[in-house]
């Protein structure tokens, strides 16, 4: 007895495909077109793009990435939560000169209304500083965040990460002590939000078509 045919089922008919909407500090534009199978597995999915995809502004943009993640899924449309800003590696490859120091400095803030972000500064010199003047810069640095993040709603912080506000202010005031030849936010990281409720989802990026 001939046995039946299994039927093959058609997983990309299962899917439907829905648009990735960024949160209200990037003015809740599309930031691509993504397929699912489920709205609750969707949640948790992580989305990369660069500071370019979102402004469309100078080419020098695209060595900035930008994560998001999403965080519920309504009709058609994906919405986000701001998970991670950091600086392209061909980027940090590029910066570093010799003869120069290289100083980091990470530190944990949390925003007005209780979003927590670890944040790591950058900070390159003309020339190679001694202990005592890195740990002047980093003081600086841990100066300006302590004052200023403490002060902004996510969205505020947000746009300040990812549109250099903060490592401006930085730069402004340790150049008066301090030759400096490039400051900025190497990685801003979300790892809890304002619920309390840490962030541990890790998923893959999905492909995009925009």
């Amino acid at each position: 007895m001939a046995r039946k045919a299994r039927k093959i089922k058609d997983k990309w008919k299962e899917k439907k495909w829905v648009t990735v909407i960024a949160p209200d500090s990037f003015n809740d534009i599309s930031l691509g077109y993504i397929p699912i199978t489920d709205d609750e597995k969707a949640k948790g999915r992580v989305l990369e793009v660069t500071l370019h995809d979102i402004l469309k502004g100078d080419p020098s943009q695209h060595q900035y990435k930008i994560f998001f993640q999403i965080d519920k899924v309504v009709d058609e449309k994906a919405k986000t939560i701001f998970k991670k800003f950091e600086y392209s590696k061909e980027f940090l490859r590029s910066l570093i000169r010799r003869g120069s120091s290289k100083i980091n400095f990470v530190i944990d803030v949390e925003t007005k209304d209780g979003n927590v972000f670890r944040i790591k500064i950058i900070a390159l010199t003309y020339r190679q500083l001694n202990t005592s003047r890195q740990r002047q810069l980093r003081l600086i640095a841990k100066d300006i965040i302590e004052k200023t993040v403490p002060h902004m709603e996510l969205d505020e912080f947000v746009q300040a990460t990812c549109y250099g506000k903060i490592n401006a202010e930085v730069m402004a005031s340790a150049k008066k002590i301090i030759k400096l030849r490039h400051v900025g936010l190497e990685r801003v990281k979300l790892i809890k939000t304002a619920s309390a409720q840490t962030i541990l989802l890790e998923a893959k990026t999905p492909k995009t078509e925009n």
